[in-house]
């Protein structure tokens, strides 16, 4: 068997069209089944942990070790790729970021599977592309995620207000209101990080341009929709509906200055919203679509997904393990139990749901008109590149016409380059 396994493995990864599933597959001695280890990014809320039990319960010769790696993304991403560029067995089941899955699927890190082994239809179609390179699945969507602007519904009450649906009337508004009641105006995530280029990302979308082609291959930076989207948020900083603070913000800081009431208006994840409940504000705010140019704008799509490695001894039991994972019922408790939004569109449609989660609405629509980020097996290089390009803008050490220019560069580089 040790001489066969090369040979197996090489059939996982380089068999075709066929995906897990259609046939047994084994990186390793015996058939494909047994223990697995779950690598994942830590689990906050702690509701993971009982989903793996019930299954532990059931499936005693294969059983689930939840191995929680840290919260950052990046951290996450890192000890991942060391793992598999080791070829290292110890991880079976993979929690990917999104953005991620191009990457791990072009480095042959994961393997490819069959679709008719999930209900695929019953998902937001959105999801289903997170999951998906080159025309084949390598993962399956576990949680999305969508931007959503967070506002004080109490004080548009009180100026008998809607909330904005362009970027001209979150700029009254912010400006007018945060003199008013002396608070920030707006703020996102804009440390240079992922999370300032999903903004950079969010606000070129909602100026009707992107930054890449879906697949990753060419740069469709549109010089003026990029500066626009750009503009959008220098000017926002240099008119002091910004506040300067915000340039520090990663997604928990301006989760926190939302709850302590210091901001009128914040973009972030759905994650924010049961903490804010409980909070100061607590009855006191809303959530609506991101604006955009000329009306709603577009979310950056976000989520996780679950793949199998490459290298896993135990891919069978992997593949079982996924289907019960992000099966229906365990999907309601992502939302229940864990805060995070679902894959499955039918929840976002459950009266009883909609009651306890009055954003769900909203949420589904943000998800459904979102962009997913460029499925390119580059994306880091991508992002890192968008980030600091725009913190440049943000912090005034560029104008705004440079900065999209150079960034198409730089870009256009990292794509050309093999």
């Amino acid at each position: 068997m040790r001489l066969l396994a090369p040979l197996l493995l090489a059939a996982v990864l380089l068999g075709g069209c066929a995906g897990l599933g259609e046939r047994d597959t084994a990186a390793g001695a015996g058939d494909g089944t047994g223990p697995m280890t779950f690598a994942s990014g830590r689990d906050t809320t702690g509701y993971i942990q009982p989903l793996i039990d019930r299954w532990n319960q059931s499936h005693p010769t294969q059983r689930v070790t939840l191995l929680e790696l840290p919260e950052a993304a990046d951290e996450q991403r890192a000890q991942m790729v060391a793992n598999l560029q080791a070829r290292s067995d110890r991880y079976d089941i993979l929690g990917l970021d999104v953005v991620w899955t191009a990457e791990f699927a072009d480095a042959g890190w994961i393997v490819p599977l069959d679709r008719s082994m999930f209900p695929l239809d019953k998902f937001l179609p959105p999801v289903i592309d997170t999951a998906t390179y080159r025309d084949k699945l390598y993962a399956v969507p576990y949680t999305s995620n969508a931007g959503l602007l967070y506002y004080r519904k109490d004080i548009l009450d009180r100026e008998h207000l809607k909330p904005p649906t362009t970027w001209a009337e979150l700029r009254d508004q912010a400006t007018r209101l945060g003199r008013k009641y002396k608070l920030g105006g707006y703020a996102g995530q804009f440390l240079p990080y992922e999370g300032l280029t999903v903004n950079f990302a969010e606000a070129v979308q909602s100026a009707g341009g992107q930054i890449l082609s879906p697949d990753g291959t060419k740069v469709t930076l549109d010089l003026d929709k990029a500066r626009t989207g750009l503009e959008f948020l220098t000017g926002g900083v240099r008119e002091g509906w910004i506040p300067k603070e915000a340039l520090a913000f990663k997604e928990e800081e301006s989760r926190l200055a939302f709850q302590r009431g210091e901001l009128l208006f914040a973009r972030n994840w759905p994650h924010a919203y049961g903490p804010a409940t409980r909070s100061p504000i607590g009855g006191k705010f809303a959530v609506t679509r991101l604006p955009g140019l000329d009306g709603p704008g577009s979310s950056t799509l976000g989520g996780n997904n679950l793949a199998i490695s490459a290298y896993s001894k135990h891919q069978k039991s992997a593949l079982e393990f996924i289907r019960y994972f992000t099966g229906l019922e365990n999907e309601r408790r992502v939302l229940t139990e864990g805060s995070f939004p679902p894959v499955w569109s039918e929840l976002y449609d459950d009266p009883a749901l909609i009651k306890q989660y009055p954003y769900l609405p909203v949420l589904k629509q943000s998800i459904m008109s979102a962009r997913q980020r460029p499925a390119s097996a580059k994306y880091d290089q991508v992002s890192l590149v968008i980030s600091s390009a725009v913190s440049d803008a943000l912090n005034f050490r560029k104008q705004a016409d440079e900065t999209v220019a150079d960034l198409r560069q730089q870009l256009g580089e990292i794509i050309r380059t093999p």
